[in-house]
């Protein structure tokens, strides 16, 4: 009898750890229900009086992720290839955020390519871990992949548009599970933000064979000149890309042109964000040690209040 309790106190205790069992008990088929997301941090914004250290979040994408039941940890710039690579190791998915930095020369841009590697290794030997790009995130991986920055100027900067979904959308991992009629509302209403100046036009994307091979694209959107991607995921990765921003729409509040609120503009950011996070369940990487995990997220950090007027309204910074 005392060795059953024995055992079961013991199983118990280790369900308290959040390392995958899949791995330990051989079953990687088994769903990782703890999962943790990297966000990638990037260079402070000029002339941002809130900022110290070299890097910040914006905490709407932590909030993003975690209303769909991940936890997160902050991936600093400027860190080595070797801790990168532990990192990596240790988390479930990457996102790759909005914001305004070289896509080619940035720190945020070296730690990209080098995940990005990672992440097409891991995928090629059959571990399944997925990246998500919003925005500059979406920019960035199109300069990875293609090897060169193929964007173009579009007046995009303050807009909220329809998709128009193409004939790979209904098929496709990412919208394939949405609901029609938010799929239909994703079409037919001005419910996507888009703040960017570049943008991968389908012209671009279409002359690029490395893009072509790599990316299917799931909706397009024009600024009334140039047609440019809005949304694209990988034929054989799980990677995705969006050039609007679903995160804004529950967690950023400046009132400005493109910033959307409505019940269907927030329901297509809980079900993007729920279907990435779904994606990083199939991941089994995890940390050496529970204290390991917890020195890591990003509970030890405290967002930085911004003002409602902000771009963000709160940010998280890190040395």
């Amino acid at each position: 009898m005392r060795r059953w309790v024995a055992a079961v106190l013991a199983v118990m205790t280790a369900s308290l750890w959040d390392g995958p069992p899949g791995r330990a008990a051989g079953l990687s088929h088994q769903l990782n229900i703890r999962p943790i997301i990297g966000i990638l941090a990037q260079e402070n914004l000029p002339g941002d009086p809130f900022a110290y250290g070299s890097s910040y979040i914006a905490a709407s994408y932590v909030k993003y992720v975690e209303g769909a039941g991940a936890r997160v940890v902050p991936i600093r710039i400027n860190c080595t290839e070797e801790e990168y690579a532990k990192i990596f190791n240790s988390i479930n998915g990457l996102l790759l955020p909005g914001g305004d930095v070289d896509l080619q020369t940035s720190q945020f841009s070296r730690a990209a390519r080098i995940f990005y590697n990672l992440a097409l290794r891991a995928n090629e030997a059959g571990d399944y871990f997925p990246i998500w790009g919003t925005c500059q995130g979406f920019q960035q991986l199109s300069v990875l992949t293609a090897n060169k920055n193929l964007l173009t100027l579009t007046d995009t900067k303050a807009v909220a548009l329809p998709l128009t979904l193409t004939t790979a959308a209904q098929s496709s991992r990412l919208f394939g599970s949405f609901p029609k009629d938010l799929l239909q509302s994703l079409a037919d209403e001005n419910i996507t933000s888009n703040f960017h100046s570049w943008s991968l036009s389908m012209q671009n994307f279409s002359r690029n064979a490395r893009l072509r091979r790599f990316y299917k694209v799931l909706s397009t959107n024009s600024d009334g000149k140039k047609q440019f991607i809005s949304t694209m995921e990988a034929h054989r990765y799980p990677f995705y890309a969006v050039q609007w921003h679903p995160e804004k729409s529950p967690f950023e509040w400046i009132e400005k042109s493109g910033m959307v609120h409505t019940i269907n503009s927030v329901r297509a950011s809980f079900y993007t964000a729920s279907f990435f996070v779904s994606e990083a369940m199939k991941n089994h990487h995890c940390f050496s040690s529970p204290a390991e995990e917890d020195r890591a997220l990003i509970y030890n950090f405290s967002p930085i209040y911004r003002g409602i007027k902000a771009v963000f309204v709160q940010n998280y910074y890190f040395d």
